[in-house]
């Protein structure tokens, strides 16, 4: 069947235009007038069942297989005669649901659990459900089944003809036509391969790098960081954990100190170094031995093969491509940093080195373009960004969010919220927020879907459960949480991902949510940032969190874009030597991956695409995607030549990105068929056109 686990892996006054006033939030409700609304109009909205303990932990995981191995067991068990569409394929589907659901609330237990305890059982069983979920592709019964009602060729629509054949291919890749032995041998590695993903995962969210500086050694970082919790320290030294990505990046984009920055960078780039590199090595070389035995020349290959891009020579090809395109715009952006350091420090053939980037970027936008990236935090305070948001996604997609008292939160502060169409009431979905980082907790940015929606055996259908994990600034003793611009990007691309899960609307739980081609994934929400650019969008609720009639300057709007802009070339090859990090790893033949030296050929890739990185670093070791994302890191690139293709529709709309119109289009053609067709022809239907490049290229800037 085919795999329910595929993941991917914001107080002040608020204001709103009054355009978007009457989409203020509804106060709290109750989750139970939601439950009776979802039930008239034949939907199912629950909350997941979250376990309370380790014991709970085990119980539920060892519960999910149990119920699901009797399900499957009685399906094979049917009269061969009366085998049916609806007795085989949808019947899987619907219980592979129902595990990969207790996989997801696993998954958010062990990456968000206030005890190390819940996350290290989570962890323990999210490796047994994932090897079980890989054994399901080698039951013979299962596949026998199946492949009876597959071969019969019975008459079915277009989403039913789509679901076979897609789990048929997954029953060849995953190596069903293979002598016995060969497929045990398959069977075998590939639960070798899941433990070791989780593996990795897990050395990453264990990392930690304090980092202790004087006041001296602090100079030109801003006092909201030296401010922040648990960042001054009882000696007066100012602690930075390179492990928390705000930190880091405050530190590289301020200090003024060369060393400091040095020291950091080193830190964040040695992460997980130990642990994770013999991991990754063995994960490389593994892939490739499977890919191999499954007839691929390399895992970007067998990868690729699903998505789009088809394989991995396209994928190379679209990445090296643009690396060659972006070469003049890169050099010259590179030089104009390295003049700025020349300007600073006096000596005329200086170096750019890896921890100089990002402060002479900052420098830039200062100098040049007059944009104080801190200056514009006081626009962004945390809770009117996060409403304002809300304000504005409920406009365009023609959705209603309302606060609700959920049963059990993870965490304090986490927040749950039911999201209805606007027009019907009717419920749509659920999700949580968990915002602000703390020990233990996944310390980047992602939407961690809880429950794919889906139709169940009765007929209703049951509504999708999302929850935000995310770690931006928290507030401090006497000012709120206030937000880069960076920041805002994230929050607005972040969310556009629980947009995709609420606005899914597929029968089957494998062709809803994130079920789409991996490269293709990130476009819905990579489209979102560019409401973030405009500033029609930025007055609906950018405001001085200490005067709310005070906006962010038109100019300051042109410059933030102009600086965008004079910064893409680097931007756009760092995003380009990641896809090429993992393509050089994977993209490769078995023999070769078994001798690989991983850190070299990476580290060979960040200097020849984006910057030499400092010696004695191994970045690789926490570039988290590669458990996940392996073989299909291009994807976001591949995605985003989409997602601002897609955002054109908007930008030359009557109403902006604020057109409801063009939302509603977007939700019916593209969010809400998810995967029960090609997302090529959902992306045409949108547009109303061929895909084209050319949004793209005038966003990076470069002209015909």
């Amino acid at each position: 069947m085919q795999s329910p686990f595929r993941l991917l892996r914001l107080v002040a006054c608020l204001w709103l235009a009054p355009a978007l006033v009457s989409q203020a939030l509804a106060k709290t409700a109750g989750l139970a007038d939601f439950q009776a609304e979802a039930a008239r109009a034949q939907a199912v909205l629950t909350l997941p069942a979250y376990p309370l303990t380790p014991d709970e932990i085990r119980a539920q995981a060892e519960g999910a297989i149990k119920t699901a191995d009797a399900a499957l067991a009685a399906l094979a068990a049917q009269d061969p005669a009366k085998l049916t569409f609806a007795s085989t394929f949808a019947a899987a589907d619907a219980i592979g649901a129902k595990a990969g659901d207790v996989y997801l609330v696993l998954n958010t237990v062990a990456e968000s659990a206030l005890d190390k305890a819940m996350r290290d059982t989570a962890n323990e069983m999210n490796v047994k459900i994932q090897e079980w979920s890989v054994g399901l592709d080698y039951r013979e019964d299962l596949y026998r089944a199946l492949k009876a009602v597959a071969d019969r060729k019975p008459v079915l629509n277009a989403e039913e003809q789509r679901l076979v054949d897609e789990q048929m291919r997954t029953y060849r890749r995953a190596g069903l036509a293979l002598p016995a032995a060969q497929r045990a041998e398959v069977e075998k590695l590939r639960k070798e391969l899941a433990a070791l993903n989780t593996e990795f995962a897990v050395n990453i969210n264990n990392a930690r790098a304090p980092l202790d500086f004087t006041a001296a050694e602090m100079a030109g970082v801003p006092q909201s960081f030296l401010d922040s919790p648990g960042v001054k320290q009882p000696d007066g030294r100012y602690r930075v954990m390179a492990n928390i990505t705000w930190h880091a990046v405050a530190i590289a984009e301020n200090a003024d100190n060369p060393e400091t920055r040095r020291r950091a960078n080193i830190a964040r780039n040695n992460l997980a170094r130990e642990t994770n590199i013999p991991v990754l090595t063995k994960l490389v070389a593994l892939r490739a031995d499977i890919a191999s035995r499954l007839g691929y020349a390399t895992w970007a290959d067998y990868q690729i093969e699903t998505r789009m891009a088809k394989n991995g020579t396209t994928a190379v090809k679209f990445e090296e491509d643009l690396v060659t395109g972006l070469q003049p715009k890169f050099a010259a952006e590179m030089e104009t940093l390295r003049q700025l350091k020349v300007k600073q420090t006096g000596v005329a053939d200086a170096k750019l080195e890896p921890w100089d980037i990002s402060y002479y970027t900052n420098r830039l936008l200062k100098e040049k373009y007059a944009v104080d990236t801190e200056a514009l935090r006081v626009f962004f305070p945390y809770q009117s960004t996060l409403d304002g948001m809300f304000a504005i996604y409920q406009k365009i997609f023609g959705l209603k969010f309302t606060q609700v008292e959920a049963p059990y939160v993870w965490a304090p502060g986490v927040q749950t919220y039911v999201v209805q169409d606007a027009a019907t009431g009717v419920p749509m979905g659920t999700f949580y927020l968990d915002m602000f980082p703390r020990d233990g907790k996944f310390n980047h940015f992602a939407c961690f879907p809880q429950r794919t929606g889906g139709v169940m055996a009765d007929g209703r259908y049951e509504l999708p459960v999302a929850a935000l994990l995310c770690n931006f600034p928290a507030p401090s003793a006497d000012k709120p949480s206030l937000l880069k611009q960076a920041d805002v990007v994230t929050l607005f691309h972040e969310f556009g991902h629980v947009m995709h899960m609420m606005m899914s609307r597929s029968r089957f739980v494998a062709q809803g949510g994130f079920n789409v081609p991996q490269d293709f994934v990130e476009a819905p929400s990579q489209m979102l940032e560019n409401w973030v650019w405009d500033k029609a969008v930025l007055d609906t609720f950018a405001a001085d969190y200490r005067d709310s009639e005070k906006k962010i300057p038109a100019e300051t709007i042109a410059a933030i874009v102009a600086a965008r802009q004079a910064t893409e070339g680097y931007a756009t090859r760092r995003q380009l030597s990641l896809g090429l990090i993992d393509l050089a790893m994977h993209a490769v033949p078995a023999a070769e991956a078994a001798h690989m030296d991983i850190v070299a050929v990476t580290n060979a890739v960040l200097q020849r695409v984006a910057v030499e990185p400092a010696p004695d670093t191994a970045f690789v070791a926490y570039f988290g995607h590669m458990a996940g994302y392996d073989g299909g890191y291009y994807g976001y690139l591949w995605a985003k030549v989409m997602a601002i293709d897609m955002a054109s529709e908007f930008k030359k709309a009557s109403g902006g990105f604020l057109d409801a119109k063009v939302g509603r289009r977007l939700r019916d053609q593209v969010y809400g068929v998810g995967n029960t067709r090609d997302v090529a022809d959902s992306v045409e239907k949108f547009l109303g056109r061929a895909r084209s490049q050319q949004p793209y290229l005038d966003y990076v800037g470069i002209k015909k």
